[in-house]
């Protein structure tokens, strides 16, 4: 399994990141993604990819939610592009970036400038996207319009919408929807949504430490719980937990060139 969405480097696991990391490796997860957040968290973030080479694969992006009330966000911007134009090591996506307008709509001008410079750079630098949308996928649906045809590779993380809007976002990139904890949640609706995409087109996530699966939901969530996800899959999907690992294995793969 590929957990491709795993927080892992964040302060919740200073206490234990070393036992966190042979749980998964114990639990079938072959590797983790890492998107990044912002400047703040991004050397915690590179120094973990260096401890762990080929386990913990980093990303670099700005996040929505980090544009919120900070003056600098351009040159947040700026330094993303600086990482791109000349990585410390082989980054393998511009993630976490997107729009969420779920705590405030008030930034929705800088964020939409935000995720259109990045997705820019994505496809300058040919590397797939992470994209995160909250309270915003008719906003999402009206940036990634803009880029029909062109390429443009990636993720929709934590998705949580529809499946007609899944397949808007299928006419508009190579996109996969990144499957986590929600989906087991009982009324979240997200598991008739995911019973009705192709398994092809699913990939497994924790977003670890956030949104812990069923029966750990409310408690720090962590990249071994990806299995939960699996089995959660495999039970809407009527296949096999190996069937669905290798699937979403491949997907991931294919669209992080792992």
């Amino acid at each position: 399994m590929i957990d491709t969405h795993s927080h892992i480097y964040a302060e919740e696991f200073d206490a234990d990141r070393a036992e966190t990391l042979e749980r998964a490796r114990n639990s079938g997860v072959e590797c983790m993604l890492l998107p990044d957040i912002d400047s703040e968290s991004r050397d915690r973030m590179f120094a973990l990819a260096a401890a762990e080479p080929d386990y913990c694969l980093p990303m670099v992006g700005l996040h929505p939610t980090s544009v919120n009330d900070n003056a600098a966000w351009r040159e947040e911007i700026d330094m993303v592009e600086k990482y791109l134009a000349a990585p410390p090591m082989r980054l393998y996506g511009v993630g976490e970036i997107g729009l969420d307008l779920y705590w405030s709509q008030d930034f929705y001008k800088q964020q939409r400038e935000t995720l259109h410079a990045q997705l820019e750079m994505a496809l300058q630098y040919n590397l797939p996207v992470a994209i995160h949308t909250r309270s915003a996928y008719p906003e999402m649906l009206d940036a990634l319009a803009t880029y029909r045809g062109r390429g443009l590779r990636g993720v929709m993380h934590a998705f949580a919408d529809s499946v007609d809007t899944a397949r808007k976002i299928m006419r508009l990139g190579d996109f996969v929807f990144g499957i986590g904890g929600v989906v087991t949640f009982k009324n979240s609706g997200l598991d008739k949504v995911v019973a009705e995409l192709p398994t092809e087109l699913l990939v497994l996530e924790t977003d670890s430490p956030y949104l812990a699966p069923v029966p750990h939901r409310g408690k720090r969530n962590e990249p071994s719980h990806v299995a939960l996800v699996c089995r959660k899959i495999a039970e809407l999907h009527g296949k096999s937990v190996e069937e669905v690992d290798l699937v979403t294995t491949a997907a991931a793969s294919r669209i992080f060139a792992l």
